[in-house]
């Protein structure tokens, strides 16, 4: 059997095909078009289709078919709630996906199914893993006993709008001092550009190409050069970075926390471990003989394919 995983983003629609060993074996993929919900769930059903056809695949040799969504769903109901940059309002994509194909369809959040695809490839039986991307915000995906943990409406699990700044810089969601706002990609590329408009003789300078060039990579390449400047943005923002962790061990104890995202790619062996013991100090229970474990995300754009795929295999 298969599983087919539609992963939703604000440019384009990707679609793939899962084996029974969880590994992704055909992808497809096309431009997001957005004209009408109703034309939306039409084209997620011909991508479904298109990527059966394309690798010969029965409707019957499929178990179910995933789909992961920049937004809050109600998979009892089939419905994508809300969704961000995407004009989707209760959008009921289960009925209008059944309307061409009688499959059992299971919706999710976009960073829950990513996190659920990294805890399926991690490599060892666990019970519990938390995803933490860092990219243009923090998104985060918490699996406990192997199920997503999204709360009682589908809104929970947004740990970058955990306060770790009280009264901070004003955040998107209406809060100040959210993680995002200081721990994300774009926040690393904010304090990376306001500590070379301050140190007009730092190799940051160089090695970006100027203002306009800056990206989540400038700090760490600037760091290996021996910048001095950018070892104190890159020090502080592992700090920032650290609160948001403790925290999220603090309430949860996962067994593993995955860091993905942009930014995760400068972080090398030396960095995660020098990030693996400054979370210890924070964390209560550190004295305890099992401690959360640090990583990588190892499965990078496919993690939210792969995680909307096994939807149905998580319940």
């Amino acid at each position: 059997m298969y599983y087919i995983g539609i992963d939703v983003g604000g440019t384009n629609l990707k679609a793939g095909l899962v084996d029974e060993n969880y590994q992704l074996v055909a992808t497809k993929k096309t431009p997001l078009h957005f004209v009408s919900m109703e034309q939306m769930g039409e084209t997620l059903a011909d991508m479904a289709l298109g990527l059966l056809e394309e690798n010969g695949i029965e409707r019957s040799q499929v178990a179910s078919v995933g789909m992961g969504f920049p937004g809050s769903v109600d998979n009892r109901r089939g419905v994508v709630i809300k969704t961000v940059n995407i004009p989707i309002r209760f959008m009921p994509v289960a009925e209008i996906f059944h309307r061409r194909w009688d499959v059992p369809v299971y919706l999710g959040n976009d960073a829950d199914c990513a996190a659920l695809g990294e805890y399926y490839h991690y490599g060892e039986k666990l019970e519990s893993l938390i995803l933490v991307t860092l990219g243009t915000g923090i998104g985060t995906g918490i699996i406990l006993n192997g199920k997503i943990q999204s709360g009682c409406n589908g809104f929970g699990g947004e740990g970058g709008h955990i306060v770790i700044v009280h009264g901070g810089e004003q955040c998107t969601c209406g809060r100040k001092g959210c993680w995002e706002r200081y721990a994300s990609a774009s926040a690393l590329v904010r304090q990376t550009k306001a500590a070379m408009e301050a140190n007009p003789a730092s190799a940051m300078w160089q090695v970006s190409g100027g203002l306009e060039q800056v990206d989540g990579r400038t700090v760490f390449a600037a760091v290996r050069a021996g910048d001095a400047a950018a070892k104190a943005v890159l020090e502080q923002y592992l700090d920032y970075l650290v609160e948001g962790l403790a925290n999220f061990i603090n309430i949860f104890q996962p067994e593993v926390i995955a860091l993905g995202g942009g930014v995760s790619h400068g972080l090398d062996e030396e960095l995660m471990a020098t990030l693996q013991s400054k979370v210890l100090e924070l964390c209560f229970g550190r004295e305890a003989e099992r401690r959360t474990k640090l990583v990588k995300a190892r499965l990078g754009n496919d993690a939210g394919i792969i995680g909307a795929a096994l939807l149905g295999v998580s319940g």
